[in-house]
């Protein structure tokens, strides 16, 4: 049986706000649940770069539009990521949830494993610790396959204690069978 889930599918199709969806529904059940996601941050109608938002409301820089400021930068497209600013936000949060020492079964939300999130080599190591851990259940997001594969985002959809739910053209069902699992 599956113990973690992940969604995936183009940009835009709802998959954030499906785990929003989960996450209101799971809170009904009092499962402690902490994680954070990624939201566009946009400027007189033109997006600029991409916060990351923790469930306590916590926000940091996860990239920004930009010259180079640097010789070794991370870029993703017009995107310059800020791989300290994500770390400095992201990594307390991870390290926390897999602190399993209650034996209560706890949700990380992670949304999302992509390209900008992957250049920091910490985040990768905490989200397999999660992955391989007991009592951390990852709700997650991961993007279709493009391109070159990226590594922690293959490993994750070849694991068999994961699912992974494509979100197309309709979302109908999904939020259900996510339920089910928990």
């Amino acid at each position: 049986m599956a113990k973690h889930v992940f969604l995936t599918g183009p940009p835009g199709i709802g998959k954030t706000t499906l785990i929003q969806k989960t996450l209101e529904a799971l809170k009904s059940v009092v499962v402690p649940i902490d994680g954070f996601y990624t939201e566009e941050v946009r400027e007189g109608g033109r997006r600029i770069g991409f916060d990351v938002v923790t469930l306590s409301e916590r926000r940091g820089v996860l990239s920004r539009t930009g010259p180079s400021v640097a010789r070794h930068e991370y870029r993703v497209g017009q995107y310059v990521v800020d791989v300290a600013s994500f770390e400095q936000l992201v990594l307390p949060l991870l390290r926390q949830a897999d602190l399993d020492s209650s034996g209560v079964k706890k949700v990380c939300v992670i949304d999302e494993i992509g390209k900008m999130e992957l250049f920091s080599q910490s985040f990768i190591q905490a989200v397999r610790q999660i992955l391989s851990g007991s009592g951390t259940v990852i709700l997650g997001t991961i993007p279709v396959p493009k391109g070159k594969p990226l590594g922690l985002v293959e490993e994750i959809r070849n694991r068999k204690e994961v699912k992974v739910f494509s979100c197309y053209f309709h979302k109908y069902g999904i939020h259900e069978a996510i339920l089910m699992i928990f």
